[in-house]
């Protein structure tokens, strides 16, 4: 099933910066389409506490990695609790098209729930589309999106065991030379994978064998998120850290001084032929 988001005011200042982009040279495409993301970042509707995290997500920097643009046809899976949706709603808004796949599994469909009650109806989302994708069900239309991207979701897929069906649907939502961009808990690259990654952390090459057993092929790494003082060997395990704080009040300020995860970011595309 599928919702739309109707927003009746004018659209954000991103799709300003993306109403300029006519008839403009490639460079000046790019620089106006970076003015357009660092609009829908430093848009005052964001949550305070999505902002807060900027500096530890680097969202200007990973959206562009990822070749983010504003006309492009977007996929987000497992929103989560929307700290990017506040971002590419607005900028996507203009010219481009963005989806939402939620799951629906018991366990998972919490997330669903909650993410629906902050964002569907509300002002300022224009055009937001929700979709089922989870074990089982896949509502994303074949060859329908320029660019998929899911953050800190393949430990989810791997402990029910089907991380590898995700993947084959992500390949089919794509077009052909569509980019799949993906972030996750780096797991350490010294111990066997293990394959429900009860830890949250994932093994970089783990992830990229998902992947290229997918279709993929990988085009680009970045270590933007990278955290050293991530040990990732702790009681709850990527959990114990922050936004998490698994372990409460307990040692809180040493979880707090480690930061969020280190984090993976790899770049796929679907390949062209």
């Amino acid at each position: 099933m599928r919702f739309t988001l109707v927003h009746v005011h004018a659209a954000s200042l991103a799709c300003v910066a993306v109403l300029m982009m006519t008839a403009a040279p490639p460079r000046a495409l790019a620089e106006q389409s970076d003015a357009a993301l660092q609009a829908a970042v430093h848009n005052p509707q964001r949550s305070a506490k999505a902002v807060a995290r900027d500096p530890l997500r680097h969202p200007v920097e990973e959206l562009s990695f990822f070749g983010l643009r504003p006309d492009a046809s977007v996929i987000e899976i497992w929103p989560g609790g929307g700290y990017w949706t506040e971002i590419l709603a607005p900028y996507l808004a203009a010219s481009g098209t963005y989806t939402v796949a939620l799951p629906v599994d018991a366990g998972d469909e919490h997330q669903a729930a909650s993410f629906q009650k902050k964002f569907v109806g509300k002002p300022g989302y224009v055009g937001v589309h929700l979709a089922t994708l989870d074990k089982g069900r896949d509502e994303l239309a074949p060859a329908s999106a320029d660019l998929i991207m899911t953050f800190r979701n393949v430990h989810n897929w791997m402990a029910d065991g089907y991380a590898d069906e995700m993947f084959a649907d992500f390949y089919r939502a794509l077009k052909p030379g569509g980019i799949l961009g993906v972030e996750e808990h780096r797991g350490l690259d010294t111990v066997a994978q293990d394959p429900k990654a009860e830890s949250g952390y994932v093994r970089q090459d783990y992830t990229i064998a998902l992947a290229k057993k997918a279709g993929f092929e990988l085009v680009g790494s970045s270590e933007i998120d990278a955290n050293p003082k991530d040990t990732k060997i702790w009681p709850k395990g990527v959990w114990t850290l922050p936004p998490s704080f698994a372990l409460g009040a307990t040692d809180h300020a040493k979880y707090a001084a480690v930061g969020e995860a280190d984090n993976f970011v790899l770049k796929f595309r679907k390949p062209s032929h």
